[in-house]
C-alpha cells in the first residue's frame, strides 16, 4: 500500500490532518515576531565605568587599561572596542557567534571584580555592564520638551518617571537618554577669596560632604517607647548650601557663600540636546534581541497616555521616529507580493487546464504549504521578516509543481476511460515516488546554506530553512490531499463536452506548440550556430557578472540620516554650541526634513 493510497480511502483522517496543519500554522504566524531581518545578533556586552570629573586621559589610563586588560584574557573574543569621554568609558566586547551571551556576561563580571583593585576608589560605583549590541539601533526616539519649564525639571519626567517605565515594557532593552540635564547644585569658588583666608579646595570638598547628609542617628529606648532618631541633613538647592559654615578662621565660620557662588545647575553643562531647534531631553529605546520590534513599539505607544497623566501638563513628548513604520511597509510589500504570486500562479494552472476543479485541487497545496511552514518557524524561533517572506515567495513557484503533476497523472488515467477512485489510486502509485524524489532533491539544494559560517550564514539560515520547510510540506500535501480531492471531486469532461472558451484557448495553445515545433527544427538544423550563441551568452554572463556591483544587503532609505559635526580640537563648548545651532538651522532649512535632534 502506497501512502497516498492510505489517505486516499480515509477522506476523513486526510481532512482533518489538513485541519490541524492549518489551525497550527495560523496560530503560528499570530505569534511570530515581525522584523525586517532574522535575528542575528553578535553576542556582544558593553561595560560602563564612571569616574565624574575625570578627564578622557585620566579614564583611558586609570579606567578603561586595567578593565581591557582582564578582558583580553577571556576566551572567545572577536573585538574589544573602547571610548573614553569626560567623566565616563564605554568599552564594548564583541564575542564571536560561537559563543555563548550568557557565559560570555559571566567571564566578563568575573573580569570586572578581578580588576577591581586596580580602579581608582574613587569611582562611585563599581564598572556595569549590560547585554545589548550597542550597534543596533534604536526603535523608537521620543523627544521631550517643555516650554516653560526647566531642562531639570523636564529631565525629572524624562529620566525618572517615562525611562523607567518605557524600560519595563515588555521586549524593551535599554533606554538612552540624550542631552541628560539632571539637576544639580554647583558651586563656583574665587580663588581670590579661598586665598585670603586660607582656606583650600580640600576643606571646601569636605565641608560640602559632610554638611550635605542622610545616614541613620540611632534610636532611643525607654521603658514604655522607642524612638527612632531622624537627623536628614541633605540639603535640596543652592540656597540651602549657601550658609553651610566651610571652615572657622579668626574664630568667625566662613559661610560658602562667601567663597563663591552657588548656583543650581546641572550635572553636566556641557552636553546639550535639541528637537527642532528647541531645547529637550531625548530617550533612545531599543528592543531585546528576538522581539517583536511593531509589538514592542505599540506597547511603548500604549503606556504614553499614561505617562502623559504622571509628568506635568506643561511638558510635550513627540515621536521623532518610529522604526516599527519601515518595518510595517516592507513586510506588507513583500506579503502583498507572496499573495500576487499566488494568485497569478493560480491564474496560469487555470489557463492551462481550463477546468475549476482540476484548478482548485492542486492551488490547495499553496496555502496548505505556505501556513504550515509557520508552525515550524514558530517552533524554530523564526520571525516574519523580508528574508523569511520572500523564501515563501519563491516556494510558490515550486510547492505548486508537485500537486500538478499528481493531478496531471491521475487525469491521463480518467482519459483512458478509469473512475476517479480508481484513477487517483492507481495514478498516485505511479507517480508517489516520483514526487518524493522530486521533493526531496529541490530541498537538498538548500542544504549548503545550512552550513555557511559568519553572519551571512546566520541570516540565510532562515530563509534555507523557510523554503526547504515549504518544500516538503508541499510535497506531502501532494502525496496525501492532492489524490484524495481528485478522487472525490476531479470530472473528466471529453474535448467535445468543452464549451467556447475551451475551443478558443485550445486553438491558440494548438498556434504556439506549432510555433515551438517550427522554431526547435530550425535550432536543431544549425547546431554550430547554436552552439556558438550559448558560448557567447556564457561568455557575456561571466563579464556582466565581474562588473556588477556587490554588497552585503540590499539599500533600503529608512527615512533616518545620522551626521556627526567635528570643530577645531580645544573649542570652548559655547563656540561649539554656536556651530551646532548654525549647522542645525542649514538642516531644517531643506523642506524635506520632517524632525531633527
Amino acid at each position: 500500500m502506497s501512502i497516498s493510497e492510505l489517505f486516499i480511502k480515509r477522506p476523513i483522517m486526510t481532512t482533518l490532518v489538513m485541519a490541524a496543519i492549518l489551525i497550527f500554522g495560523i496560530f503560528a504566524y499570530t505569534l511570530l515576531p515581525v522584523s525586517d531581518l532574522p535575528n542575528v545578533d553578535f553576542p556582544t556586552i558593553q561595560v560602563i565605568a564612571q569616574l565624574p570629573g575625570a578627564s578622557p586621559e585620566t579614564m583611558a589610563s586609570s579606567v578603561a587599561t586595567p578593565l581591557e586588560k582582564q578582558f583580553s584574557t577571556i576566551a572567545g573574543i572577536d573585538s574589544m572596542t573602547s571610548s573614553n569621554a569626560l567623566g565616563s568609558a564605554n568599552i564594548t566586547i564583541q564575542f564571536n557567534l560561537s559563543r555563548s551571551l550568557d557565559g560570555a556576561a559571566l567571564d566578563v563580571q568575573s573580569a570586572i571584580s578581578k580588576a577591581a583593585s586596580q580602579l581608582p576608589p574613587e569611582m562611585p560605583t563599581p564598572p556595569s555592564f549590560q547585554k545589548v549590541n550597542p550597534a543596533d539601533q534604536p526603535i523608537l526616539y521620543l523627544a521631550v520638551s517643555s516650554p516653560t519649564l526647566k531642562l531639570s525639571d523636564v529631565d525629572e519626567a524624562a529620566e525618572t518617571t517615562m525611562a523607567q517605565n518605557i524600560s519595563m515594557v515588555n521586549g524593551v532593552a535599554q533606554v538612552s537618554v540624550f542631552g541628560s540635564q539632571k539637576y544639580a547644585v554647583r558651586a563656583q569658588l574665587d580663588p581670590r577669596a579661598l586665598a585670603s583666608r586660607q582656606i583650600g579646595i580640600n576643606e571646601v570638598t569636605a565641608a560640602l560632604a559632610a554638611g550635605n547628609t542622610n545616614t541613620p542617628t540611632g534610636t532611643l529606648y525607654g521603658k514604655t517607647n522607642t524612638f527612632t532618631l531622624l537627623s536628614n541633613g541633605q540639603l535640596q538647592n543652592a540656597a540651602q548650601f549657601g550658609p553651610m559654615i566651610v571652615a572657622y578662621r579668626n574664630g568667625s565660620p566662613v559661610r560658602l557663600n562667601e567663597l563663591g557662588r552657588v548656583i543650581d545647575s546641572v550635572q553636566d553643562d556641557k552636553s546639550a540636546s535639541w528637537y527642532n531647534g528647541d531645547r529637550a531631553v531625548v530617550l533612545a529605546i531599543q528592543r531585546q534581541p528576538g522581539t517583536n520590534t511593531v509589538e514592542v513599539v505599540n506597547g511603548v505607544k500604549k503606556l504614553l497616555p499614561r505617562l502623559e497623566a504622571q509628568i506635568p501638563a506643561s511638558v510635550k513628548i513627540d515621536t521623532l521616529y518610529d522604526r516599527s513604520e519601515s518595518i510595517r511597509a516592507s513586510v506588507n510589500d513583500v506579503k502583498f507580493t507572496l499573495l500576487l504570486t499566488i494568485a497569478l500562479v493560480v491564474m496560469v494552472i487555470f489557463l492551462f487546464l481550463r477546468n475549476i476543479s482540476a484548478t482548485v485541487i492542486p492551488s490547495f497545496a499553496l496555502p496548505m504549504a505556505i501556513i504550515g511552514t509557520f508552525s515550524v518557524m514558530y517552533v524554530l524561533g523564526y520571525s516574519v521578516d523580508n528574508l523569511s517572506l520572500m523564501a515563501l515567495t519563491l516556494s510558490v513557484g515550486f510547492v505548486v509543481d508537485d500537486a500538478i503533476v499528481m493531478l496531471e497523472n491521475i487525469v491521463r488515467h480518467m482519459e483512458m476511460g478509469k473512475g476517479p477512485m480508481q484513477a487517483a489510486l492507481e495514478g498516485s502509485r505511479e507517480i508517489g515516488f516520483t514526487i518524493l524524489s522530486m521533493t526531496i532533491s529541490l530541498a537538498a539544494v538548500f542544504i549548503p546554506l545550512l552550513f555557511m559560517g559568519g553572519i551571512i550564514g546566520r541570516l540565510l539560515h532562515e530563509f534555507a530553512v523557510t523554503i526547504g520547510v515549504a518544500i516538503l510540506v508541499s510535497g506531502f500535501v501532494s502525496l496525501t490531499l492532492t489524490p484524495m480531492l481528485c478522487s472525490r471531486f476531479l470530472k473528466h469532461q471529453a474535448a467535445s463536452e468543452h464549451g467556447r472558451f475551451y475551443q478558443a484557448s485550445e486553438r491558440l495553445f494548438d498556434a504556439w506548440l506549432r510555433g515551438y515545433d517550427w522554431s526547435l527544427k530550425k535550432v536543431l538544423r544549425h547546431k554550430f550556430a547554436t552552439l556558438m550563441v550559448s558560448f557567447v551568452v556564457i561568455a557575456l554572463t561571466a563579464v556582466l557578472f565581474l562588473q556588477i556591483k556587490t554588497g552585503f544587503l540590499p539599500d533600503e532609505d529608512q527615512g533616518l540620516v545620522f551626521a556627526f559635526t567635528e570643530a577645531r580640537q580645544g573649542i570652548s563648548f559655547r563656540d561649539m554650541f554656536e556651530l551646532q545651532q548654525k549647522a542645525t538651522a542649514v538642516v531644517r532649512s531643506d523642506p524635506n526634513v520632517l524632525n531633527l535632534i
